[in-house]
């Protein structure tokens, strides 16, 4: 059953810097941090709300339906502190749970998805390599973005079993193994590599050393940082005071940033703001 919320007109004009902005953010464990910090960097003046599911990670090997149900549940949690817009910052949620987000929350709330840059790195030409999950490598969803935005380039598909939980767990080791898997499986002439994976995006300066740091990295928590703030009517003010709160929702719960978020420097950027817990 869809969920009343309260209407939200989106604005016609930028808002003022000195207007409230929230932005909601939300994914099964800290993969959402590449793209909270994006969000941070262009308006430091912005409350960050993150919303995890640490019960049900990893969403990866779910069921559509389950992983549907679990996002909405943490979409929920999120709604509940009147967010401007939600972050869907998962790649495998965008691909199943996003029709079911903005159909209960919006208008009142706008949803982004997360797509993988697919586009940006073809036009730039190829050769392309995508490191995605192994769910994700060869899945109808991907094979369409191949089609629709880089059918004339060559793109290799490069499953990366094990990387993202290693970034979740922070295991420096099972990173460097999983790391070192992916870039043996990528041809060493690939021009750019996309970062399939919202957790890949933590550990990008690892995947460039790997794979050469003439290889172009694209990720996508810069471009959903900026969308989002495109779809309030507001506009990055990166100069404006440090003034965001932080506040952490594990399972609904009100808590503070998970410990292993500071093995990253994403994590520690957000620790270093006032928490609301």
């Amino acid at each position: 059953m869809r969920r009343s919320l309260p209407h939200r007109t989106a604005p016609t004009s930028p808002v003022d810097y000195g207007d409230r902005v929230k932005i909601a953010l939300l994914d099964s464990g800290i993969g959402l941090l590449a793209a909270a910090a994006a969000v941070r960097g262009l308006r430091p003046d912005a409350d960050l709300l993150l919303s995890c599911d640490p019960d049900g990670m990893p969403w990866g090997p779910r069921t559509p339906a389950d992983l549907t149900g679990r996002a909405l549940a943490a979409a929920r949690a999120a709604a509940a502190h009147a967010p401007d817009a939600l972050i869907v910052a998962c790649n495998t949620a965008s691909v199943h749970a996003l029709p079911a987000l903005r159909a209960e929350l919006e208008p009142a709330v706008p949803v982004i998805g997360t797509v993988p840059a697919i586009k940006p790195a073809a036009a730039g030409g190829g050769p392309v390599a995508i490191w995605a999950t192994p769910a994700t490598t060869g899945s109808p969803y991907q094979r369409g973005l191949i089609r629709e935005f880089a059918d004339s380039v060559p793109v290799t598909e490069v499953p990366c079993p094990g990387l993202a939980d290693a970034v979740e767990q922070a295991d420096e080791a099972a990173i460097e193994r999983a790391v070192a898997a992916a870039a043996a499986r990528t041809p060493a002439d690939v021009r750019a590599v996309v970062l399939g994976c919202t957790h890949y995006e933590l550990v990008a300066e690892r995947i460039r050393a790997a794979v050469g740091a003439s290889v172009a990295l694209l990720g996508s928590a810069e471009p959903v940082a900026a969308q989002a703030l495109r779809r309030i009517g507001s506009r990055p003010a990166p100069d404006a005071a440090a003034t965001g709160s932080l506040t952490v929702l594990l399972n609904g719960r009100e808590s503070g940033l998970p410990g292993r978020a500071t093995a990253y420097a994403e994590g520690r950027l957000l620790q270093a703001v006032p928490s609301v817990h």
